[in-house]
């Protein structure tokens, strides 16, 4: 097994409970909905720590059987549901202290820690080494949840997800029922079981088989030495004015990557130009905000570059029907953006860390779905209903990224990420604060929200009613192409990493029309993610709402 690196450090985890000064931040994580209550939290610093703090847990069940309280992992805290701060958590094991980037020899592979957060990875594999995984944007996103979710960024459309380049994961198991063992899993792992551990990191999301210490990525590529970046916005009134102008923005954006796909339609010069390093998301905020935003990044080292962005945002909206002006304001995660209005030639590095934002802690409810087609008219219709209906959020928003290029080039059964034919990929989120001092102890706080629920019913009721309404046709959900589904569907599931409750809910997710969670996450991977989980976590300690069951169990 890979040594570790030999740093100086306590000798066992340490434990924060109840009366620890660190015991408030350290029970929730970056979504202020979900506040624990565990016995304590451990603060790992070592594989070893992970090992003596799940075999004190395991020591204090009673017999075999799947343990009535849960243990939980955290890496950078941004889980948006429950699965990590439930009520029903005794112990979280906090794995943000192991947060080493470094080439393994050993490995012949470069290792991410658990904690590693994707900034820290861009900073020590390019400084160090210029490379680069192709991972997200939200900088203090850990490496433990965000690349077991088949993990995504600026550079995925050119260079794939950050598992393509997945070699080997380290994973602390309760394969031997009583305590914990340390399993490293390669992808050339002579054995069936260590090849689907190591498969089932690929995109089979956090949580599910055991605790993730150490990520190995062999031949990582090199990002450009520049990048051209542009963030623009346009005014909410024009489309008020002319919501035929809203449906034409967005239909024309969504047909500009489904032509590139497909080699069908778009503009004349897709035929010409190389678009496969553009990323792109656009910012479809609540009418609140008062503006729509658009951030764009190219390679800026090519010749062509600023000819390619022209053509393309001349084609997408041009200014004497759209006039432009800046990205001002806060959209979603990303921070006002004004010094990039126009067109700006950056260093990779440095463009990087000016996308790098995470937004304020909040409450917050999202939602997800994969686009293989361009919206349809209804749901254009529907985009611009309830994007300017009576609910006035400013901090609401549907953020469509473009996707698809390299991503697409993968079989969708060499990873555990079953979505290789997209060309969009949608995030719907709608954000709050408490608002009000509901049991009147002169703050506000979490307990606010647990003594009124109404305090959160106008954003869970907008983004539901939003999302049932994109996808009525199938149930009220994104549905995956199946023999079952007519080809004219235009969708390809969710995504893990933005997992949704509500996917378990008949009342959301109509069980005649719709698709079980697990199908719209995995497709048909899921059979072998469901034998992973038999085999290295057999009682099923890690769990959650949306874990891989057991065979045989309940959906």
């Amino acid at each position: 097994m890979p040594n570790e690196p030999l740093l100086s450090q306590p000798v066992g985890p340490t434990e924060v409970g109840p009366g620890d000064p660190r015991y408030e931040a350290l029970r929730r994580g970056f979504n202020q909905r979900w506040v624990a209550m565990p016995d304590y939290v451990v603060v790992a610093t070592s594989t070893a720590d992970v090992v003596a703090a799940l075999n004190t847990y395991l020591a204090g069940t009673s017999d075999l059987d799947s343990p009535p309280r849960r243990i939980t992992v955290r890496s950078g805290g941004h889980c948006y549901e429950n699965f990590v701060c439930g009520d029903d958590v005794a112990v979280i094991i906090d794995v943000s202290t192991m947060d080493r980037v470094y080439y393994d020899a050993e490995m012949e592979a470069y290792c991410v820690e658990a904690g590693a957060t994707n900034w820290h990875t861009v900073t020590q594999l390019y400084r160090r080494h210029g490379l680069a995984l192709p991972g997200g944007s939200c900088y203090s996103v850990g490496a433990g949840g965000h690349i077991s979710g088949g993990g995504f960024g600026l550079l995925s459309r050119w260079h794939g997800l950050t598992v393509d380049y997945l070699y080997a994961v380290e994973v602390v198991t309760a394969r031997n029922l009583t305590h914990a063992e340390v399993t490293v899993a390669r992808k050339d792992s002579p054995e069936r079981a260590l090849q689907d551990l190591w498969w089932a990191h690929t995109g089979g999301g956090g949580g599910n088989f055991g605790v993730v210490t150490r990520y190995w990525f062999r031949d990582l590529p090199e990002p450009p030495a520049q990048v051209l970046t542009r963030a623009l916005a346009w005014d909410w009134d024009i489309f008020k004015r002319s919501p035929d102008k809203f449906k034409s923005l967005v239909h024309r954006y969504g047909e500009f990557f489904v032509a590139e796909h497909t080699g069908q339609g778009g503009p004349d010069f897709l035929g010409d130009l190389d678009y496969r390093d553009l990323f792109t998301l656009l910012k479809l905020t609540n009418h609140a905000k008062g503006k729509v935003g658009l951030i764009i990044q190219l390679d800026g080292t090519r010749d062509d570059s600023i000819e390619r962005l022209n053509r393309f945002l001349n084609w997408l909206a041009p200014e004497e029907v759209y006039p432009q002006t800046l990205f001002d304001l806060q959209m979603g995660e990303h921070p006002p953006l004004n010094d990039q209005y126009i067109p700006t030639r950056l260093p990779w590095l440095t463009a990087t860390q000016n996308f790098n934002d995470s937004g304020p802690s909040r409450c917050g409810k999202y939602k997800s779905a994969y686009h293989t087609g361009n919206f349809t008219d209804r749901q254009l219709d529907v985009l611009f209903d309830h994007l300017t209906s009576d609910y006035d959020n400013e901090d609401a928003l549907l953020q469509v990224d473009s996707y698809g290029g390299r991503i697409n080039d993968v079989d969708p059964f060499d990873t555990a990420v079953p979505q290789r034919s997209s060309v969009l990929k949608l995030q719907y989120q709608t954000y709050w604060t408490w608002g009000k001092d509901a049991n009147h102890d002169g703050v506000w706080d979490y307990q606010d929200a647990l003594a009124d629920a109404s305090i959160a019913a106008p954003h869970l009721k907008w983004i539901r009613d939003f999302y049932q309404d994109m996808y009525v046709e199938t149930g009220g959900v994104p549905v995956m192409p199946t023999p079952e589904v007519p080809a004219s569907v235009n969708t390809d599931g969710c995504y893990i990493n933005y997992p949704d409750v509500d996917l378990n809910d008949p009342d959301f997710n109509d069980p005649f029309k719709g698709q079980p969670w697990h199908l719209l996450y995995y497709g048909a991977n899921y059979e072998r993610l469901q034998r992973a989980k038999a085999h290295w976590d057999p009682r099923n300690v890690f769990r959650h709402e949306q874990s891989v069951r057991l065979p045989g169990a309940d959906d």
